[in-house]
């Protein structure tokens, strides 16, 4: 081989992984790079927030500005567009700049007006996901979906990358009696579909008629965490998911949510940690350490939230450290926490107490009853992939992307 010939060797063989690296792009990107062409001559509504930025960290809602789309209002979900209200917490309308509205859609409502809807010709949704059923962005999608199909009006997603896509579908599949604001649809708790494939998978079950366009993503790759995607832009989508960190840890403890144990909201560090006045860390981790679970290790700490269940009151707790994401297992996690707690403190837990919230956090209430009767953690085990591997069979071809 030639000198020239081997340098020019060198040269693609090095540059091609970066050319690579720099591939990946939200649907947001790729509408841009269209001048946002399908939405041209429309008029046009945005459901989104201030995580969702392009590439480059520019709010979306310029993007569409920019590129001269007739963007009417917007309309925010749980914790507002400026992500400064807490979960549950009550969200008002607002206004951005000098001429835009924000509507909101946690508010006296959780469905956008439809009135409102017949003033415009697309309603477009680009919100950030956290990758479990229970995370709230999807059932505002899903009631969007349903007002603009009644009220005739197009509907697009820009998509945006599930961050725990690597993680194999896991939790018991919702029953549709259990639909709530906390469980939007028939999918696993952890499921691996970004938005724009649960809207698809969503349209093809409730509504046919609706005209749905998803942007897809490019360079996205459902076999990496978001963060080892190049480009991917990491902004907390709520206050409490404050990094990456806390995003993974987040399908192992929001279950705590439904009970009388602290998920450790109102610290430094929620969802990373939890526990209760009437805990012992010792014998808790104890309890913990005989799942001998994947990834992750338990260290004592104690905590005293400013706000949420025990503010003011010291609780002493676990501190959770994935140390393998590739083998961090949330749901195994969460189970074996549930069991351990029950077992413990079965009266204090709170399981009874809070039995129908729960219940909708889970997606039925079989999971409380084995964790209540102490099943062996393998027969609950069993018990999902069963679901799991009957929803599988029964999409198929539910994602976008390979």
């Amino acid at each position: 081989m030639g000198r020239f010939a081997f340098l020019f060797f060198l040269l693609v063989f090095f540059a091609a992984p970066a050319a690579r690296a720099e591939a990946f792009r939200y649907g947001l990107d790729v509408l841009d790079a269209q001048k946002c062409a399908p939405l041209q001559g429309k008029r046009v509504g945005l459901i989104t927030n201030a995580a969702a930025v392009s590439r480059s960290g520019e709010p979306g809602y310029r993007v569409l500005l920019r590129n001269g789309v007739d963007l009417k209002f917007l309309m925010a979900p749980e914790h507002g567009f400026a992500l400064d209200y807490e979960a549950g917490q009550k969200v008002g309308n607002a206004g951005v700049g000098n001429s835009l509205k924000v509507w909101s859609l946690y508010g006296d409502s959780r469905k956008p007006d439809v009135q409102l809807l017949k003033t415009i010709d697309v309603l477009v949704f680009d919100l950030q996901d956290a990758g479990v059923r229970c995370y709230t962005y999807i059932s505002t999608m899903k009631l969007a979906m349903e007002v603009c199909s009644e009220a005739g009006v197009a509907f697009m997603v820009l998509d945006r990358p599930n961050p725990l896509a690597p993680l194999p579908a896991s939790g018991f599949v919702l029953e549709p009696r259990f639909e709530s604001f906390v469980g939007a649809a028939e999918l696993p708790f952890i499921h691996g579909m970004s938005v724009g494939e649960i809207a698809a998978w969503l349209q093809k079950r409730r509504f046919p008629g609706l005209s749905l366009q998803v942007v897809r993503m490019r360079g996205y790759r459902r076999d990496r965490f978001a963060d080892d995607l190049p480009g991917f832009r990491f902004r907390p989508p709520s206050p409490n998911l404050r990094d990456f960190k806390t995003l993974l840890l987040y399908p192992a403890t929001v279950m705590l949510e439904g009970t009388d144990v602290s998920e450790g909201r109102g610290t430094d560090a929620p969802f990373r940690m939890f526990g209760a006045p009437f805990i012992d860390s010792k014998a808790l981790i104890r309890e913990l350490e005989q799942y001998r679970l994947p990834g992750v290790e338990f260290h004592r700490t104690s905590f005293t939230p400013e706000r949420s269940k025990f503010s003011g009151v010291e609780c002493q707790g676990v501190r959770l450290k994935v140390t393998d994401r590739e083998r961090f297992d949330p749901f195994l996690t969460s189970t074996a926490i549930l069991l351990s707690l029950q077992k413990l403190w079965p009266s204090q837990t709170g399981l009874h107490r809070h039995a129908a919230f729960f219940d909708q956090l889970a997606g039925t209430s079989r999971y409380r009853l084995m964790i209540q009767q102490q099943r062996p953690i393998g027969e609950i085990l069993g018990a999902v992939r069963v679901q799991v591997r009957a929803f599988e069979a029964t999409s198929p071809n539910r994602y976008l992307y390979p």
